[in-house]
């Protein structure tokens, strides 16, 4: 498996110096940096080329996390968000492609958070959103994105995708409306896992092959190793599936900003959140979930 964590760990805006973090992250240890989408389309194609040559030099692979803002909604009841949606998405494949990242997770079929003081159509959305991801995955290939993930979420941040049954069904639904995009697939994470799944082990189970990201986190947002997941039961299950692709921490532990707004965190998750500290329980973490999941 690839190893990785999201930037935003150490941030409490959804942007970053990331050639700062693809540094950091390689000195702790990790084979991926997981970054923002929102702050790409600003990116010059000079500072994406650097993006790409600091990746490079540290032998990090950069993968990609978007909750889409409301205005790049694919599967919106107005046609002209889901038009605007659609480029806004092409000119981000076209981006990625600069920086030689081929995946992206997030609740790309949607938007992200919902604002649950509005009318939900779970029905309308489900049927834009297979319609649109249908197109994106096919405008993906060729941009070389070998993933467009399908990140399922937990009922306080997004309606039309809580379960993994459901989220195989979406990718199954996208698939037969275009058989090109295999590169649709499915995205869990155990923390939206912990709040909705029966059981976790048999919710990747139901993902099985078409399972193509995963994020890892506690059900209280720290690093993996310091909360109660069932690591041990997530290996088996990774393991009954021959999952070995990327695997993603995205713990959330600092209160302020933008992220902290947006992810509900309103309190200092842990005692000490100076950036050495925040260093230290990664590196630990990265070690921790290494010997849970490919041991």
């Amino acid at each position: 498996m690839q190893h990785g964590i999201y930037y935003a760990y150490w941030e409490r805006e959804w942007n970053g110096d990331y050639n700062y973090y693809i540094r950091k992250a390689a000195k702790l240890g990790f084979d991926i940096l997981e970054i923002a989408a929102g702050p790409l389309p600003e990116y010059t194609l000079s500072e994406l080329q650097e993006l790409r040559r600091c990746a490079e030099d540290n032998g990090i692979r950069l993968t990609v996390g978007y909750g889409p803002a409301p205005e790049n909604n694919i599967a919106s009841p107005d046609a002209k968000v889901r038009a605007h949606a659609r480029e806004f998405y092409k000119d981000l494949f076209e981006r990625m492609e600069k920086i030689h990242a081929t995946l992206i997770g997030g609740a790309i079929y949607s938007c992200w958070p919902i604002d649950y003081s509005q009318p939900i159509d779970k029905q309308g959305d489900w049927e834009r959103g297979v319609e649109g991801i249908a197109e994106l995955g096919r405008i993906g290939l060729e941009y070389g994105i070998g993933t467009i993930g399908m990140e399922v979420l937990n009922r306080f941040e997004n309606h039309v995708l809580n379960t993994a049954e459901e989220g195989t069904r979406f990718v199954h639904e996208v698939r037969q409306l275009e058989p090109r995009a295999e590169n649709v697939k499915v995205m869990l994470d155990t923390f939206h896992m912990n709040i909705e799944e029966q059981s976790i082990g048999n919710a990747i189970r139901e993902a099985g092959d078409l399972l193509g990201h995963f994020h890892t986190g506690e059900c209280n947002r720290m690093v993996p190793g310091q909360g109660h997941m069932p690591w041990r039961e997530i290996r088996d299950a990774l393991k009954a599936i021959g999952y070995d692709g990327t695997v993603v921490m995205e713990p959330f532990v600092i209160p302020g900003g933008t992220v902290g707004k947006d992810i509900k965190i309103w309190r200092s998750v842990v005692n000490d959140t100076s950036e050495g500290a925040l260093d230290e329980a990664a590196e630990a973490s990265l070690r921790f979930q290494r010997f849970m999941l490919d041991k």
